[in-house]
């Protein structure tokens, strides 16, 4: 109809364009239109089954005019010319057909991924595969399952385990179970949680085991080292040289010389003796300018006599002497040190059953081996405590550097007299800071009890501590001090309590009675930690002066870490453990 309307138009357009000689036939071909007009409308109206008109749309080859005409008239309805473009509308065209044909092929694909469940793809082809799933509208069956299983293990971990249910040795008889006797997803999760329940409780109880019998075999001495102490004090009484007076009479005013550099050892062990001395000597630049007294006890003497007596370590000079041969050391001297060593409960408390009393389920293992550590015998030793009589037992020195028996020395140690400790008493490696935070992290709070509240009251919990093993002492300086009057009262304030205010050894009074006396010194002095840690650093190791074997692992027991000797590069230093085996393998 619009078709029409249209061809009047275009008549009545031509009409006004006509002269009035043609006004006549325009007339008769008006009115034969409108007859045709009326005719193709009555056609249209006669039944449903009757042919419609029927529109075509034709496209240039060149692409510049588009022709809609009818189909049935072969008249032009309309004409639309196309301008120019920069882009050939040719090429548009055909792209639009690659991509008409392409499209259905990338849907097809994401549905099949989508199908498939792959989820995890990162490089741009697997766009669709991520895709797909939000488009249609999908979720992936593992994440589903995975909510699922976490849901069931939820449930099963507020729930009782039944008593008496059988739980398969390993992960293997565990997915054999489930095959044979179909679990359900609960079961399952009952069962592993079972599982894994007994494991943690046996690997508890193993490490707790593995505790004691360390901590046992700390605390025993070796038959090897027994044995060469009970020959070399057999030396002593029938070899007369084993006898020699230490050192020679000509030698005796260098003890008392400040010129010298005086080394003090306290100990009862002659192989650890041994291996500090000799490390000592050879690491010097100046070994005729070493001067060492070690000090041992009564059953011990007349062995580590035999020892340095037959083994010179000269130009180094060495006295031994046992603690009764100092006439100082008496009881009316040291009092609490005897209550010490004689009370019954902290004789049991070292020596006693340590397992007893103890509640290892509510007890960590680390907090466990501190606790073993702290309970070891030679805290209660005289020797242990004789650092603090130092001013004392050498009144006519003003400066010494005591040394531990379970270190090793790598470097010269000269130096030391040359620090300047700046009118403090005790010049020592502070444990605060550093790289090894498993070391070097002490503060007071790691050795106090701050719920008591005379610790409160007195000590700041986050204060620095500093290290026992190698330190230098101004004997002068200490002479002007009360440092062992606030030790012994301290002690005593411990026994009262029934060591409730510290447990760990001669360390925490230390720390109370040096307090404002200390001067930090470089860490590279002094290293600690080689005796119950493997993970230490070797090449800081192999710089350090002095490495300390602090702990139950002594490089002298089975448990020492054997890793550790062979990477350090001065394997002269265990030249004392390879003498003593040479005897004792001879004999």
């Amino acid at each position: 109809m619009r078709s029409e309307r249209g061809r009047l138009q275009r008549i009545r357009r031509s009409n006004q364009s006509l002269t009035s000689s043609d006004l006549g036939a325009t007339q008769k071909a008006r009115s034969r239109i409108e007859k045709e007009s009326r005719s193709e409308k009555k056609r249209n109206r006669v039944g449903s089954g009757a042919a419609r008109t029927r529109m075509q749309l034709h496209i240039s080859p060149s692409m510049r005019s588009i022709t809609i005409s009818s189909s049935n008239e072969f008249i032009d309805l309309m004409k639309i010319k196309v301008a120019a473009r920069h882009i050939s509308y040719r090429t548009l065209f055909h792209t639009i057909l690659i991509l008409a044909f392409l499209l259905p092929f990338v849907f097809i694909l994401t549905a099949v991924v989508t199908l498939e469940g792959v989820n995890k793809c990162s490089s741009f082809d697997c766009f669709g595969r991520r895709l797909g799933p939000r488009l249609l509208g999908r979720i992936d069956d593992s994440e589903r399952l995975v909510r699922d299983f976490y849901k069931i293990l939820n449930e099963v971990s507020t729930q009782e385990i039944p008593d008496g249910l059988k739980l398969p040795d390993s992960f293997s008889q565990l997915v054999s179970d489930m095959k044979n006797n179909h679990y359900d997803a609960k079961t399952f999760a009952l069962v592993l949680r079972a599982m894994v329940e007994k494991f943690e409780r046996d690997i508890r109880e193993s490490k707790f085991a593995e505790l004691m019998n360390k901590h046992f075999a700390a605390s025993s001495i070796p038959k090897g080292i027994h044995c060469l102490s009970l020959r070399l004090t057999d030396e002593y009484s029938s070899n007369a040289h084993a006898r020699r007076q230490l050192p020679s009479p000509e030698l005796l005013p260098v003890l008392s010389d400040n010129a010298y550099h005086h080394f003090v050892l306290a100990t009862d062990n002659i192989l650890a003796a041994s291996v500090v001395v000799s490390s000592a000597v050879q690491s010097s630049s100046k070994p005729e300018k070493i001067v060492f007294h070690v000090i041992t006890d009564k059953k011990t003497y007349a062995g580590m006599h035999s020892w340095f007596a037959l083994n010179s370590v000269a130009p180094a000079i060495v006295e031994v002497k046992s603690v009764h041969q100092f006439d100082w050391l008496t009881r009316e001297n040291v009092p609490v040190l005897e209550a010490v060593e004689s009370h019954n409960s902290i004789r049991n408390y070292y020596h006693g059953n340590h397992i007893a009393g103890a509640n290892l389920s509510e007890t960590t293992p680390r907090t466990f081996a501190s606790k073993l550590q702290s309970r070891s015998p030679k805290y209660i030793s005289l020797l242990n405590h004789l650092r603090i009589y130092l001013p004392e037992l050498f009144p006519n020195l003003d400066k010494v550097v005591f040394l531990d028996d379970d270190i090793v020395i790598q470097r010269d140690l000269s130096p030391l007299w040359d620090i300047d400790l700046n009118g403090k008493v005790n010049g020592a490696v502070e444990t605060c800071r550093g790289e090894d935070v498993w070391v070097m992290s002490k503060r007071l709070r790691n050795y106090f009890n701050f719920s008591h509240p005379l610790i409160a009251k007195h000590l700041d919990p986050e204060e620095c501590a500093w290290a026992y093993g190698m330190n230098i002492f101004d004997l002068r300086t200490w002479r002007k001090t009360n440092i062992r009057e606030t030790y012994h009262s301290w002690l005593k304030e411990n026994l009262k309590s029934n060591l409730t205010m510290w447990k760990l050894g001669t360390l925490p009074p230390a720390l109370i009675a040096f307090k404002g006396h200390v001067q930090p010194i470089d860490s590279s002095w002094h290293m600690l930690g080689l005796g119950y840690q493997s993970s230490t650093n070797l090449e800081n190791a192999k710089k350090a002066a002095v490495i300390h074997y602090n702990g139950q692992s002594k490089p002298w027991l089975e448990i020492a870490n054997r890793k550790l000797p062979d990477n350090l590069e001065a394997d002269w230093r265990f030249c004392g453990f390879c003498r003593f085996t040479w005897i004792l393998a001879g004999q």
